[in-house]
């Protein structure tokens, strides 16, 4: 996939290419010229003493040094321009198609997979092609135009370039093939790394609360020394490497010394000749070397270019309408007919036969125990994944038909787990609206009952907050997400579990100030107390991923045996 993925990226670079050819092209030839024109010093110059010759010779030198310098300078920028610009639209595009994803391909893929990929593995992509236009291009010219100045110095000493070429090449070429499985290994095993950091840091107070930091420490020994070992293998297949092509080069001009001296002792070789003859047999070797170092990084960019090309190759579960329509019928209003949602190659789905609709101006709850399908019916609906069988309705449009940008601009979701951006508190209240005013944040932050400490904080508004909102409390940080939606005002809220984390004082305040926002609104509350829910106009009882309830709180304490045992058991333990 590496050749189908540079074909892709670096063609809308084809004239820096094209013109860092030309000038790699030039760089080359004068380095090719030098050996000759000294050459011409030592048998024209030198030995007849002609000083005169040697400076002309030696100023024209100079000059052709000049030239190769700025060429040379000129490929390696516009190549270095031309490798980022791609390496910043693979990147792109790598965030691209992991934003239209679904859950399930981002579960599939895993975070810490997806960062690496688009990190460490669009990086090995770059290096090769900024190597590639500074050696690959020049290799090849001057292996062969060396080939071609060596023949014209001395045609009786082709054969030790017959024998000192491909040697060196096949040599390289066992060398690097053997390497191909070790890179692939290192990548994985990077995976590995990144997925038990990025859960110790995560989860560290979870570590420390169970004392848990030798495990840990354990646990990362064994992925990173897994790596260690696997760039070890590798380290000694590229230890070789030098050593090769040093015994090679070395063996090589001893060859043509020998050799060239008794031509020279002969008369049929002048002493410069021999000169420029070694110079371009170490300038073949060194671009066959500089191949073979090309040729060395080519595996592990061929490695992460598959692992980058599958990511780009995955559709997203949510197939997007080819003719999407722009619009709802009825705003507010969520109707789920026989929804039904599986993994795949699961046994038994973990949602079916789900029937419901929400009105607007209306609390729609949903109850059940853990494990009972609660948070995947509320993923349904924005379609952060896609029903397996039935369908959903918002606003009177199936939602499978409608532009998901306007889909989830109705849709006001307060996950069970809120997350904060980095930034302050005002750019995480304005993400849903951007131009929201100051006066729409503060309402907001009164509604979610999370204006009072707001206000404490040292800045307000601005106060500083950190990735994951981790500056604030569990409690704090679901009334910014819950004030994050209203700012919004969209048609529909989705509660997942979303005051969970909040006392009983302020759940009730904050559904209290919730009603007259709500009145035009439909309001779908996911919710693991009873008391959260006892006012709800419908409430829905999930058991094991299906529907065994559906009616008001007085209603299913007598007709919902689940729910009635829900009501019990929180009763005895709000007893107890």
């Amino acid at each position: 996939m590496l050749i189908p993925l540079l074909k892709t990226y670096l063609a809308p670079y084809k004239r820096s290419i094209a013109a860092l050819v030309v000038l790699q092209f030039v760089a080359t030839a004068a380095s090719l010229y030098l050996p000759r024109l000294n050459a011409d010093i030592i048998d024209n110059g030198v030995t007849r003493g002609d000083t005169d010759y040697i400076v002309s010779t030696g100023m024209w030198m100079l000059g052709v040094s000049l030239v190769q310098i700025v060429c040379s300078v000129a490929a390696v920028l516009i190549g270095a321009k031309a490798a980022m610009g791609a390496g910043r639209d693979l990147r792109k595009s790598i965030l691209h198609r992991v934003g239209t994803f679904s859950a399930r391909e981002v579960g599939q893929f895993g975070a810490p997979s997806l960062i690496t990929r688009n990190t460490n593995d669009v990086q090995q992509v770059q290096l090769l092609i900024v190597m590639g236009f500074t050696i690959l291009v020049m290799a090849p010219i001057m292996c062969i135009g060396g080939v071609v100045m060596a023949l014209r110095e001395d045609i009786g000493l082709a054969w030790i370039l017959l024998i000192a070429v491909p040697g060196l090449a096949i040599s390289m070429g066992l060398i690097v093939v053997r390497m191909v499985p070790g890179f692939r290994s290192m990548q994985i095993r990077i995976d590995a790394v990144n997925r038990v950091l990025r859960e110790q840091i995560t989860g560290i107070r979870v570590v420390r609360a169970f004392v848990r930091e030798r495990f840990e420490i354990d646990r990362f020994a064994v992925a990173n020394d897994s790596l260690t070992d696997a760039a070890l293998r590798v380290g000694r297949l590229m230890a070789l490497m030098f050593p090769t092509v040093m015994l090679i080069s070395n063996v090589t001009s001893v060859a043509v010394i020998w050799f060239g001296g008794h031509a020279i002792n002969d008369g049929t070789m002048e002493i410069g000749s021999l000169t420029a003859l070694l110079s371009y047999i170490m300038l073949i070797l060194m671009s066959v070397m500089m191949a073979s170092f090309i040729a060395m990084m080519v595996p592990r960019a061929s490695v992460c270019a598959d692992r980058i090309s599958e990511v780009l190759a995955t559709e997203s579960s949510v197939v997007l309408p080819a003719a999407p329509k722009a619009f709802v019928t009825t705003p507010g209003r969520v109707e789920l007919r026989n929804a039904e949602f599986s993994f795949p190659g699961a046994q038994f789905p973990v949602l079916s036969g789900v029937d419901l609709v929400a009105e607007p101006g209306k609390v729609t709850a949903i109850i059940g125990g853990t494990g009972s399908g609660k948070t995947t019916l509320i993923n349904l609906i924005p379609r952060l994944i896609d029903v397996t069988a039935g369908q959903i309705m918002v606003g009177g449009v199936d939602i499978r038909e409608l532009d998901i940008d306007i889909l989830r601009s109705e849709i006001g979701l307060i996950p069970q787990k809120p997350y904060l951006f980095s930034g302050t508190i005002a750019t995480n209240l304005r993400y849903g609206k951007s131009d929201a005013t100051d006066e729409e944040l503060w309402e907001a932050l009164e509604i979610a009952q999370g204006a009072d400490f707001v206000r404490k904080m040292p800045d307000g508004l601005e106060t500083a907050v950190a990735q994951g909102g981790t500056t604030v409390s569990g409690g704090q940080r679901q009334r910014l997400a819950i004030a994050r939606a209203l700012v919004r005002r969209p048609s529909i809220y989705l509660f997942d579990d979303s005051f969970s984390a909040l006392d009983l004082t302020t759940d009730a305040n904050l559904r209290g100030a919730l009603k007259p926002v709500m009145k035009d609104a439909c309001m779908i509350v996911v919710a693991q107390r009873v008391s959260t829910i006892v006012d709800a106009d419908q409430i829905l009882v999930l058991d094991d991923g299906r529907p065994v309830g559906l009616g008001t709180h007085e209603d299913l304490v007598i007709t919902c045996p689940t729910y009635a045992e829900i009501v019990d058991s929180q009763h005895a333990v709000a007893a107890s």
